[in-house]
């Protein structure tokens, strides 16, 4: 089964910015689209970003993030990256990527997720 594993997560002031990755070791990532997704406390879980496993690599983002984050694979390491910067209070979440086959932010259209990662942004 495919395993997910994110890191990067951490502290970060307003304005900052972090590097998010996603790394699979046992399965290629080649034939996923990856999803990055997150859930702030008492809040509904939202699609955040996704990129397909086509060779132009097309990506989607939310509208919340959108100019800010910026998702990209590196095949030669197995990892999705987001980066993210301009990071806003409200930026502050767990964050998980997941593996389906469609490049959408719904989470039902992904099979496999991560535990996720930290991402708190406070002065």
């Amino acid at each position: 089964q495919l395993q997910l594993v994110e890191s990067g997560g951490g502290l970060v002031q307003p304005g900052g910015s972090l590097r998010l990755s996603c790394a699979a070791s046992k399965f290629t990532l080649d034939y996923y689209t990856i999803g990055w997704f997150r859930q702030a406390p008492g809040k509904e879980r939202e699609g955040v970003a996704c990129i397909s496993s086509n060779s132009g690599g097309s990506t989607n983002y939310a509208d919340s993030v959108g100019g800010r984050f910026i998702i990209s694979r590196d095949k030669a390491k197995n990892t999705v990256y987001l980066q993210m910067s301009s990071l806003k209070p409200e930026d502050t979440a767990i964050y998980s990527c997941a593996a389906g086959m469609e490049c959408t932010t719904l989470a039902s259209d992904y099979d496999y997720w991560g535990q996720g990662t930290q991402v708190t942004v406070s002065s």
